[in-house]
């Protein structure tokens, strides 16, 4: 339950008897009785002080099963899943820096325009680096993909994405997870994919995966004429810094062919 639903709640506690809510961040609708103790679901009752408490921040996620608690947690980094947009997905922060686009955009829908530049995916196989929540590799299927291997090394990410409604199809075939740094699982792969949607973190955190040597290796397991799309933001820009502009010179000398699309921070790349 997101911190904006339970607001939505103890605003009609008053009001109504029985209340339509959404239990899964938007995706569905269940009709719960209110009660004086408290909003109460198939097997519990949330009580108005849990409510208040989840009410604090709109854009909390809290996960109600035996107990009530937030997801969010620390192991290294701190992780906190946010809904930015009642009705649109959540995204990760991790260290307070978000892992999509939230302005003038929503996740799902960024996800959507990005597998949407790599052309016609049925029947293809798709490579995916960096699953963050997934929403790329559930974009690839839901265009006809018949195999997503998709690539991520940070098990704290996938562990809040396991609790992510949004990310249900994750979880479900064709798509298959690999828990490995992207630039190691490169060098040992030997499968040949029609594309492959590149969407790193930022260049200061994972230099590696914006390298030319990188990019040779994507090559390698990119069939001729198959495409690339390469997320790359907008790191530097205040200070006059072009990064797509490297990434481009660095994917010509690796054997692609390159155009930027500025709306949506990404390189599409096609090898040559």
């Amino acid at each position: 339950m997101a911190g904006a639903e339970a607001a939505r709640v103890l605003a009609a506690r008053d009001i109504s008897r029985e209340l339509e809510i959404s239990l899964d961040l938007g995706i569905t609708k269940t009709v719960c009785r209110v009660s004086p103790k408290g909003l109460e679901l198939a097997d519990r009752t949330v009580e108005w002080e849990t409510l208040e408490k989840i009410a604090e921040n709109p854009e909390d996620v809290y996960v109600i099963s035996e107990d009530v608690r937030k997801l969010s947690f620390f192991k290294g980094s701190f992780y906190r899943l946010v809904l930015p947009s009642w009705g649109h997905a959540p995204t990760v922060e991790i260290n307070g820096v978000r892992m999509h686009r939230t302005v003038g955009t929503y996740p799902e829908v960024d996800a959507r325009e990005k597998t949407g530049l790599a052309g016609v995916l049925w029947n293809r196989k798709v490579l995916d680096l960096c699953t963050g929540l997934g929403y790329t590799a559930v974009a690839c299927v839901r265009k006809g993909a018949s195999r997503v291997v998709t690539v991520e090394k940070d098990v704290n990410v996938l562990e809040l994405a396991s609790y992510n409604p949004w990310s249900r199809d994750l979880f479900k075939e064709p798509v298959e997870i690999v828990v490995d740094d992207a630039y190691l699982f490169l060098q040992r792969c030997d499968e040949v994919f029609d594309a492959v949607i590149h969407d790193p973190p930022a260049i200061y955190m994972e230099g590696r995966l914006y390298s030319e040597e990188f990019y040779r290796q994507l090559a390698k397991v990119l069939k001729r004429g198959g495409v690339l799309i390469h997320y790359v933001g907008e790191t530097g820009r205040r200070r006059g810094v072009r990064l797509y502009a490297g990434v481009i010179r660095r994917l010509h000398r690796a054997g692609f062919s390159t155009e930027y699309h500025k709306n949506l921070r990404c390189v599409k790349a096609v090898k040559i």
